[in-house]
């Protein structure tokens, strides 16, 4: 994990999406948070531990994304270990998907941890540059380099995979950002602990805000695989997205996060808990009928 230290930054967009507005100042306290998403291998380690059954695999399918139609369809089969249904599989050093808001508030409880708070996320995936676009900068493609892994060519036509990827990367495979954090620009969207609401931030506190106290959906953000430069812009650091809690989809995975006083003080691991990274310092610079709706993310 790494550890973001405290401080003060400017969240939202004025000119982009109008749920990312106003621009407001955030006082974030120090906390710890993730390096990379969440793999395969450390959440079956999870289920390998605990016997949990995620929500897709209780009923019995999922939404997967049908690059031939260009739509999302409904897939018997589809989950964790199967992202894209029966005869597919994720490879372990790839982000875990196809897990509900719900498995990931559960896999947080068990690790210790929990899941960051929205503006927890946009804090630590700013990398210590304020006002910028990018988690790197102004420049979707500074000098032509590919800093993210997002969909190249035209969505959802053809994905020219100019950056050897056609889907989910490995994680860690793209540049850090200035914290030291992999892949909070596209690869999946994360889910967030907040609940959705297009207008919070005109009454958001300015002190760690933890989102509205109820709704019907949860926040992700980072953009995702899906993301294309024809088709929307949700590789900008500060757009949101959001599902319901019990959607899972093959482009939705997690990060988890921590107080800052919860690993000073060291409380013993669980038996069997992931290994989800060194504790070092950072360096500042869904569905119908039984689920309810998705917001289809990344379109």
């Amino acid at each position: 994990m790494a550890l973001i230290p405290a401080g003060v930054f400017r969240m939202g967009s004025r000119d982009k999406a109008p749920d990312e507005a106003p621009v407001h100042e955030v006082a974030v306290g120090a906390f710890w948070i993730d390096r990379r998403e969440l793999t395969v291998q450390e959440f079956g380690s999870f289920i390998a531990a605990t016997r949990y059954r995620t929500e897709a695999e209780r009923f019995g399918w999922s939404e997967v994304f049908d690059r031939v139609r260009g739509e999302w369809t409904r897939v018997d089969g589809a989950d964790w270990r199967h992202p894209e249904g029966p005869g597919s599989a994720g490879a372990r050093e790839e982000p875990v998907t196809q897990v509900s808001w719900n498995d990931a508030e559960a896999f947080a409880r068990w690790a210790g941890k929990r899941l960051p708070t929205e503006a927890e996320w946009e804090y630590a995936a700013r990398g210590g540059l304020a006002g910028r676009t990018y988690a790197w900068g102004d420049e979707l493609r500074p000098g032509g380099r590919l800093m993210a892994n997002w969909w190249q060519g035209v969505f959802p036509v053809r994905d020219t995979g100019e950056d050897g990827y056609r889907g989910r990367a490995p994680v860690g495979r793209f540049p850090p950002n200035g914290y030291g954090l992999y892949d909070v620009i596209g690869n999946v969207w994360e889910w967030c602990a907040d609940w959705y609401d297009p207008t919070y931030y005109r009454r958001s506190p300015r002190r760690d805000p933890r989102g509205p106290e109820s709704g019907t959906e949860r926040v992700m953000r980072g953009g995702s695989w899906m993301c294309s430069e024809n088709f929307c812009s949700n590789y900008r650091v500060a757009s949101r997205s959001r599902a319901t809690p019990d959607s899972g989809l093959d482009n939705v995975g997690f990060r988890c996060a921590r107080d800052a006083r919860a690993i000073a003080e060291r409380p013993s691991p669980r038996s069997g808990a992931p290994a989800l990274g060194a504790d070092r310092p950072a360096r500042p610079p869904t569905r119908a009928g039984r689920r309810g709706s998705s917001s289809r993310s990344g379109r």
